[in-house]
């Protein structure tokens, strides 16, 4: 048994501002050793994403006590018995989804919807059912994804790890664990932009924008860029975006419309509302595709209009994941940013510390930011 300090969630849907209600408990917990099959890993960084506040939030319940995070990157420090993917010392990303290797998803290419790792994510353990943390009166907390990246040190399943290689830098290894590999993934894995294509995305947060930067990656040729922050749409613009729309100041469907006559091949939804969901479908041309990636609230429904489904064979996509085999793509993806051709940098808001967690939160829900990085190295 060792100690490690991280932030807690005991309640979810405490009032905001969290620099007030303060729903994260910054504290120094127990964390057991690694067991069959399991790694110790020192973080090195972490993001801040929406999946988090929506659990904060209540958005997206969890089973609680929980040890909060996802994003992450870090050091492998000790291995347990059986373990293979992994050795000490090794550099590595976190895998969101544990991946179990032999469910019909798994065998199948897809990975991302693993459904024992899926069920594992639900029930707040890691793969193996197992949860390594506890309060210092001996109360168990669970587990935030398989991950629980807001630690300073975690115990995961080594199907949780994905080793890089050791001249990427840590901090902005963290993001290719979730917005990267979610962002560039829809693009390239779940729409497979085509080059000269044009594409709309509705959101500037960390997804969108890496769902902008894997469209100039795939060659897309109009690249228009949706939100209501200017400093968003600014950014969006420096990344590559050829026109940006601040929905808060005019129609973005009748706007997009006008500048692609008649639609996009692809658009994009990266904030998880309804409305944005059929707005995003509005401004997708026949034949072309329209992709879900942000996670509404579950009895939140969208309609849309069937006929056109068919008469216009149009495409709906969900993608979760960025319907990635994160074995295979992050690396892949980290090459990619290493050859100067994948800027993920730019999507980097602030650093922050943990015991500022509270208030960044605020932050990110206030959606001036697009992500904030924990730093523990």
């Amino acid at each position: 048994m060792m100690r490690t300090t991280a932030a807690v969630l005991y309640e979810m849907g405490l009032p905001t501002p969290y620099a007030e209600s303060r729903p994260l408990h910054i504290e120094e917990v127990n964390l057991e050793g690694p067991g069959e099959g399991e790694a110790l890993v020192e973080v090195a960084a972490a993001g801040l994403c929406h999946s988090d506040l929506s659990v904060i939030n209540g958005t997206r319940p969890r089973v609680m006590p929980i040890v909060l995070g996802h994003e992450a990157s870090g050091i492998v420090r000790e291995v347990g018995p059986g373990v293979n993917r992994v050795t000490p010392g090794d550099h590595v990303v976190f895998s969101y989804v544990p991946m179990c290797g032999q469910c019909e998803f798994c065998l199948s290419g897809r990975p991302n919807l693993c459904i024992p790792g899926n069920q594992a994510n639900v029930s707040g353990t890691l793969l193996n059912g197992a949860c390594r943390f506890s309060t210092s009166d001996g109360r168990r907390l669970h587990h935030h994804l398989g991950v629980s990246a807001f630690s300073r040190l975690v115990v995961v399943v080594e199907e949780s790890l994905v080793p890089i290689r050791k001249d990427m830098p840590l901090e902005k290894a963290a993001l290719f664990g979730c917005c990267v590999l979610t962002g560039v993934g829809a693009v390239i894995n779940t729409a497979g932009v085509r080059p000269g294509s044009k594409v709309a995305i509705f959101g500037m947060g960390g997804v969108g924008l890496n769902v902008l930067l894997g469209a100039r990656l795939a060659g897309a040729a109009q690249v228009i860029a949706v939100d209501i922050v200017p400093g968003k749409l600014q950014l969006a613009k420096r990344l590559g975006a050829t026109e940006v729309i601040n929905s808060s100041l005019e129609d973005p469907v009748s706007a997009i419309l006008d500048l692609t006559s008649g639609g996009v091949d692809y658009a994009f939804e990266a904030v998880g509302k309804a409305e944005l969901l059929r707005q995003a479908y509005q401004v997708t041309r026949r034949g072309g595709t329209t992709v879900i990636i942000g996670l509404d609230k579950p009895d939140r429904y969208a309609e849309i209009p069937q006929v056109s489904l068919v008469t216009e064979e149009r495409v709906i996509r969900g993608s979760y994941m960025g319907s990635s085999v994160p074995i295979r793509d992050i690396p892949r993806l980290i090459d990619l940013y290493l050859a100067g051709l994948l800027p993920v940098d730019a999507v980097i808001s602030r650093h922050i510390e943990l015991e500022n967690l509270n208030a960044a939160f605020d932050d990110l829900a206030s959606g001036e930011v697009a992500r904030q990085v924990v730093r523990f190295l």
